[in-house]
């Protein structure tokens, strides 16, 4: 089926010019039109037969690879990768396209947008009103906090100069430590600090790593009980780096300000109670789905097909 592509991804198929883009190149290509992420049989029986998939949220492990002896390229839409395991395609001789950071300025800016509705208080602030409070209180300004960047890759050094632009101070901790990231944090006059430092002095917290076994709940109650009682978490970068229990007794102990979150470790969350705190903010994992952002990821997807 040289002139198809399965396209597991709902959120890619449900847009109509990538949709159209890429039957324009493979023009008996089949489209995941359920609505929602395809997995184990269902994922197999979607991708039966093709040797090229579009593939977004799906769970890509070895069962899924063995099931699957004609699959031979996958490229993926949006920048996630926790849920491929590279080393059974590799055992399969599945090769896995993908664009890194080809998303950043969508998540980058949500980040900046949840810093300032957290410093601003405009959740409780909106819901006061709604409810008929007319209240004071406008928070605090971006322009004199410190922001503090764990993870300065692809959407760290975007967030970095857009906070600059504000005034603020940025720290970052980075396990990379070359001469480029170096080079990079002179240019933009962000200080590179350990991540106990970090906690300690940043106002806002804001998370930029993939998830792996290095970075797995590697926020937890130790490391929230080193940030100040004023200080806030914003995540958006994956669910799972963050202990969501030890965010939650944090929250409702007042320990920190407060969080904001894009990402969670199961999505959608269940927790109501944690979602309708007054010093929550959460949002449906859409930091990487602006308009733009998404024909970049989309485009990327398909020019991954081709790629040698």
């Amino acid at each position: 089926m040289a002139r198809a592509v399965a396209v597991a991804s709902h959120s890619f198929g449900r847009h109509p010019t990538l949709r159209r883009e890429l039957v324009e190149r493979y023009p008996d290509s089949v489209f995941n039109d359920t609505l929602k992420p395809l997995r184990g049989d269902a994922l197999v029986a979607f991708l039966r037969g093709y040797s090229h998939a579009i593939t977004g949220l799906e769970v890509l492990d070895a069962p899924v690879f063995a099931a699957l002896p004609d699959l031979k390229i996958v490229s993926k839409y949006g920048v996630g990768l926790d849920t491929i395991d590279f080393e059974a395609a590799r055992r399969h001789g599945v090769s896995i396209r993908y664009t890194p950071g080809v998303n950043r300025q969508a998540v980058a800016e949500l980040t900046i947008a949840f810093m300032i509705v957290l410093a601003r208080r405009l959740g409780p602030l909106t819901r006061e009103m709604h409810a008929g409070t007319w209240t004071h209180g406008g928070g605090r300004q971006l322009s004199s906090a410190t922001v503090g960047l764990v993870g300065c890759g692809h959407v760290g050094k975007t967030v970095a100069p857009l906070c600059r632009a504000f005034g603020a101070r940025v720290i970052a901790h980075d396990i990379v430590d070359d001469e480029a990231q170096r080079a990079f944090y002179r240019a933009h006059g962000v200080t590179p600090v350990s991540l106990d430092t970090l906690l300690r002095e940043a106002d806002f917290v804001s998370l930029h790593l993939p998830l792996d076994a290095s970075t797995r709940a590697m926020i937890g109650a130790p490391q929230i009980a080193l940030m100040k009682p004023t200080a806030f978490l914003i995540n958006t970068a994956r669910g799972g780096i963050v202990d969501e229990t030890a965010l939650k007794a944090a929250l409702a102990d007042h320990k920190i300000g407060g969080a904001a979150f894009d990402v969670f470790l199961m999505e959608p969350p269940t927790d109501k109670e944690w979602l309708s705190m007054s010093n929550f903010v959460g949002t449906p994992h859409v930091g990487g789905s602006s308009e733009e952002a998404v024909l970049a990821m989309g485009r990327a997807a398909i020019a991954g097909l081709d790629r040698p």
